[in-house]
């Protein structure tokens, strides 16, 4: 399985989805959580762009496929601050088409 999330200055890189995280999840800690599995080259929790306060969910990003391999396998399924988390590769936004169109 190959994954490939978009291009940086070093080349692809591999970007994944965590999900189910506690609100109170900060951009470093999620960096912290994928640490022991490679070396993430971005970690960002969405936020409201109203309130600001986190969505429950964030990316990482790899520069190999093998360290985002290791970081699903041991993410995935893992209980972080009473949250057990859902992690896979991070899929393509899509848009929602008008309604009545």
């Amino acid at each position: 399985m190959s994954f490939e999330g978009g291009r940086t200055g070093q080349g692809v890189f591999v970007k994944l989805y965590v999900g189910n995280m506690s609100k109170q999840t900060t951009d470093a800690q999620l960096n912290d959580l994928a640490k022991p599995f490679g070396t993430p080259s971005n970690a960002h929790v969405a936020k409201d762009k109203v309130s600001g306060e986190s969505r429950g969910f964030g990316f990482v990003e790899f520069v190999n496929d093998e360290e985002a391999k290791a970081a699903i396998a041991g993410l995935h399924g893992k209980e972080v601050d009473g949250k057990v988390l859902k992690v896979n590769e991070s899929r393509p936004k899509t848009t929602l088409a008008p309604a009545g169109r």
